[in-house]
């Protein structure tokens, strides 16, 4: 029998007769819990001095830890250049489950029982356990997806309370996605330096507490009531998600914390034990791989542990689907600094029965040396696909753009279908094509509107002088920054929204939509809007508030995610061999607009723009499905010979992104027929098969 883990149990067990604390601290001499009158956090009413055991873990007990105290950590330890031990500071424990700000700008936890013991009720629910080919992530902010939306009562607009309303649970399911994916919900604080100018961290990578719902996404009522009334609303509105049979996957931002660089606030960590819990050099300076001042150190047992606690505690007592680890390389980067595939926190993740069962995506890079991993996440991980994003867009915009400007677009049309048919470039094949989490478009960035709309960012209302934000961005406005009167701007801008939409939800992979763009959102050009709380970045409701394309736009996402969810050939879950049956890929056959199977000047001329591509699905679980898909990516239209394949016997379109929005009307065509494609443009249609 193994001797137990002596991390285990870490932070307050609290019950009606008091409770235990245990927190670690490799350095410390000394840890004191003290517990604060409930109406001044400034109040100590208790000291309780914890006792180290072997293995650097501080413990005690206290009959004022019942729930909903009010406490915090003081702690000593030796001096010198990796210390930062100072008994004055009260100190926030990492494994909190609810804060309460102190007058002083400091934090106290707040002692919880467990969800069940306070008498939430899930009511039956589960998790829906969305297979992850037909998962469709919708990336969206708490606060700014329901703030606008009149159709809620005005105290729960922008809370928890307000995501989980029915008005947003019928948009979301009506919509067609499955996963809502959340940007930052543990609870955050903005950065001094933003704070001295009068700004705030809306998106909140900049975690205070990983145990801790963000409070002020709550309703007022909740937030009155106190840390458990903020919980029991993050957990009703899981409940209500999953009712709708919603997934909720949230972005976790482990790789730094909210002290920031060696001079920023000391909360937590950097008082409890500076030295373990961040990289330093040989100096003592902090190594930085985040770009945000600090990296948590994950060559140690006990940060690993404090990620692997977190994400237990939200999937398996708050019952979240998964998790999306912002700059994930960090995570895996070992005792040396380097990023391996099978570092122990990775492996530990996949091997947990709760973590590895979740949804587990990663961003797959960070700042420091070696930081672009794309591509190299052990199985089991979905991963933010780059290369797919820039080419996608570079395909449908860069190269209009050159075509425009040079009379070529100065690429062919290989490594779009590439990336078209899965990415098979940058995936291993055991891990198949849904390794690849596809966006076009993120949080941060361009909206889809505003790629087709400006050049240039436009971020002088962020106070950094249009420093911040990527400069590289392969965006097109089609001949005119900004807002554009010319309707013939203007039509090619949506039609360029389609193609890019179309290919998003048509291609295997998982597909992302950032909330908004299914309607044409616009952020006035502003690529980094990381500071705006307001109508820059809440999604509009109000028709009028919206473009008038909106509702087209918004019929032709609706039907993409219709149209994929119904044919399987477009949800491989494995990678296509040649001359091989692969159950549960799909069979692959690429012709040019002349309907002759592809050769290699056809893979890479750019000259040759338009492609047919046939797929067949082998499901084990589904009725055989077959698709043509044809992409014509030149201004000009052009004459198609629809692709003649053994048992094929007829098509019938499905879409087309030239029209404004789809239709019902179906259009049947034999193959060999000739059709003219619009440019740019692609079609999609049901292949017919003899029996």
């Amino acid at each position: 029998m193994s001797a137990p883990d002596p991390l285990n149990d870490l932070g307050v067990r609290a019950g009606t007769g008091g409770g235990t604390i245990r927190v670690w601290s490799e350095h410390a001499t000394s840890v004191d819990l003290e517990v604060f009158a409930a109406g001044d956090l400034a109040w100590a009413t208790s000291r309780t001095p914890l006792v180290r055991d072997d293995h650097g873990v501080w413990q005690g007990a206290s009959a004022a830890l019942v729930p909903g105290a009010r406490y915090g950590l003081r702690i000593d330890g030796p001096a010198g250049f990796d210390h930062a031990f100072n008994p004055a500071h009260t100190l926030l424990d990492p494994y909190a489950r609810g804060l309460a700000a102190a007058p002083d700008g400091s934090w106290r936890g707040v002692a919880l029982d467990s969800l069940e013991a306070s008498g939430f009720d899930w009511s039956g629910t589960t998790k829906p356990n969305v297979p992850l080919d037909r998962t469709v992530v919708y990336e969206a902010h708490v606060r700014g997806f329901s703030k606008r939306n009149t159709a809620i009562p005005e105290p729960l607009r922008g809370t928890y309370a307000g995501l989980a309303h029915d008005a947003s649970l019928a948009y979301l399911t009506g919509l067609g996605v499955t996963t809502v994916e959340l940007l930052p919900v543990h609870a955050f604080v903005s950065e001094q330096r933003l704070v001295r100018q009068g700004r705030l961290n809306y998106w909140g990578y900049n975690t205070l507490a990983f145990f801790a719902a963000h409070a002020p996404y709550a309703s007022a009522a909740a937030q009155a009531e106190g840390a458990h009334a903020v919980r029991r609303e993050f957990a009703g509105m899981v409940r209500r998600l999953h009712e709708a049979g919603l997934e909720v996957v949230l972005d976790v931002v482990y790789n730094h914390t909210a002290e920031e660089g060696r001079e920023g606030p000391t909360h937590s960590f950097r008082g409890i034990d500076n030295a373990s819990y961040y990289r330093h050099d040989a100096h003592g300076r902090y190594v930085d791989t985040t770009g945000c001042g600090n990296t948590v150190d994950f060559g140690r047992a006990a940060p690993r542990r404090l990620v692997l606690d977190s994400m237990r505690y939200f999937a398996e007592e708050l019952q979240v689907d998964g998790f999306r680890l912002d700059l994930a390389a960090t995570l895996g980067r070992n005792d040396h600094g380097g990023f391996t595939p099978e570092h122990p926190l990775l492996e530990a993740m996949l091997a947990d029965p709760v973590i590895g069962a979740a949804k587990l995506i990663a961003e797959p890079w960070d700042v420091g040396p070696g930081g672009w991993q794309t591509g190299n996440f052990p199985a089991g991980f979905s991963e933010w696909n780059d290369h797919y994003r820039d080419r996608m867009r570079d395909f449908w915009l860069g190269d209009l753009r050159r075509e425009r400007e040079t009379g070529t677009a100065g690429s062919g049309i290989g490594r779009f279908a590439t990336r078209l048919a899965g990415s098979s470039n940058t995936f291993a094949a055991e891990r198949g094509p849904l390794a690849s989490l596809n966006f076009v478009t993120a949080h941060d960035g361009f909206t889809l509107a505003d790629l087709t709309a400006f050049d240039s960012k436009h971020n002088l209302g962020n106070g950094e002088q249009n420093r911040d934000g990527a400069n590289d961005n392969n965006s097109y406005n089609h001949g005119v920054e900004g807002e554009a009167a010319d309707p013939v701007v203007r039509a090619a801008r949506r039609r360029s929204i389609r193609n890019l939409l179309g290919t998003l939800l048509l291609s295997a992979g998982v597909p992302m939509l950032t909330a908004g763009d299914e309607f044409g959102r616009s952020q006035r050009g502003n690529n980094n809007a990381y500071c705006h709380d307001s109508e820059l970045t809440w999604l509009a409701w109000d028709a009028r508030s919206r473009p008038r394309s909106a509702p087209d736009l918004l019929a032709t996402a609706k039907h993409l995610l219709r149209l994929r969810a119904e044919n399987a050939a477009l949800r491989p879950t494995r990678y296509d061999r040649h001359g091989e049956d692969v159950p549960n890929s799909s069979q692959m056959d690429w012709f040019n607009a002349d309907g002759e199977t592809m050769d290699q000047d056809d893979w890479n001329s750019p000259a040759e723009r338009t492609l047919q591509y046939l797929a067949a699905s082998t499901p084990d679980s589904e009725a055989v499905n077959r698709i043509l898909m044809v992409v014509h990516a030149h201004e000009s239209d052009a004459e198609v010979v629809l692709a003649e394949h053994a048992g094929v016997t007829g098509y019938t379109l499905l879409w087309d992104s030239a029209d404004e929005a789809p239709t019902d009307a179906a259009t049947e065509h034999a193959p060999g027929d000739r059709i003219t494609m619009a440019g740019p443009s692609m079609r999609l249609f049901r292949a017919h098969a003899s029996e």
